[in-house]
């Protein structure tokens, strides 16, 4: 007897996406405050922003925006050579090199910044003059200390300097975290230690560095508003100096968060588009992105390249 049935073919398995309540839940009540929020700020009169639109580019704040940009970059150029400088002073198996980079570091980061800036720019209270000779002999060169060190001066001194303790332990951790076999490797190939240090160690470290060297950018563009104390001439003094004279505290104090805000806002697309570009060949290479229903709710659908989300 032949066997004149054939197997049934399996069912096709219909896979139920789980349900996430709970994101639904969040998503409806976030936007529904921001909604709240939103209409509060746009229709309180308190804010005046037919005054805010008045100052937002006006001449005195714009000079104030552009000489907190000069502090914010000449700072973190400072703040990076210096910070690199001492990580490799603190790397040193010299124990008086690696000793004197770490009593700057524990100096400058155990001490508040606004009383850095304040003896910067009072440090002809504690040396009236500065000069450059030879030890207990003459001077061959030497200047007041009120005119050499000013409000400048003081602002990029307290800055940058404070600045280069923290990119000094950010630099540190990122040579530390390159493998040891690369360096070793490069010994055995006779690299002196120098330039293994700046053709093998620090375009890799660099991945792990550039992140929080945003960060800092970014925090350094908002420190900047501290030298109101040695009276520079700034974004926040800007503000200060006109509401000093028109009362009209409000706007103008949102005139400076904005300005802030849109800083901070470009600092920050710069900074990822220059982790993308030390991330190339690396698995963080071409980060995968979703919509915004996706990065909300949870859903698992198309992403915005085109292709089928994992």
């Amino acid at each position: 007897m032949t066997e004149t049935s054939e197997k049934a073919a399996p069912e096709e398995i219909r896979a139920v996406p789980v349900r996430h309540y709970g994101r639904w839940v969040a998503g409806v009540v976030i936007l529904l405050l921001a909604v709240i929020v939103g209409r509060s700020v746009v229709t309180n009169a308190n804010m005046q922003w037919d005054v805010v639109g008045d100052y937002l580019f006006n001449d005195r704040v714009l000079r104030g925006l552009q000489n907190t940009l000069i502090l914010t970059v000449v700072s973190m150029l400072i703040g990076v050579v210096g910070g690199v400088v001492l990580a490799v002073m603190r790397l040193s198996p010299n124990p008086l090199t690696s000793g004197a980079a770490g009593l700057y570091i524990w100096l400058f980061r155990g001490t508040p910044l606004i009383t850095q800036l304040v003896i910067w720019y009072y440090f002809a209270l504690f040396y009236p003059r500065l000069g450059l000779g030879i030890p207990f002999g003459p001077e061959f060169v030497s200047a007041n200390t009120n005119q050499l060190i000013t409000q400048f001066i003081a602002a990029l001194l307290g800055l940058g300097l404070n600045e280069a303790a923290y990119m000094a332990e950010i630099v540190r951790g990122g040579i530390q975290s390159v493998d040891e076999g690369q360096i070793e490797a490069a010994s055995a190939l006779g690299m002196s230690r120098a330039k293994t240090l700046r053709r093998i160690i620090l375009p890799q470290a660099m991945r792990v560095i550039i992140p929080p060297t945003g960060n800092e950018t970014i925090a350094m563009l908002k420190t900047t508003s501290l030298v109101v104390v040695i009276g520079y001439f700034e974004l926040m003094t800007s503000v200060q100096q006109i509401y000093a004279q028109n009362y009209k505290i409000a706007p103008l104090l949102i005139v400076a968060a904005l300005w802030y805000l849109f800083m901070t806002s470009v600092l920050t697309l710069l900074q990822r588009q220059i982790e993308k570009r030390f991330a190339r060949g690396t698995s963080r290479a071409v980060p995968q992105r979703r919509n915004w229903a996706s990065r909300m709710f949870g859903f698992r659908g198309a992403d915005t390249t085109g292709g089928l989300a994992r």
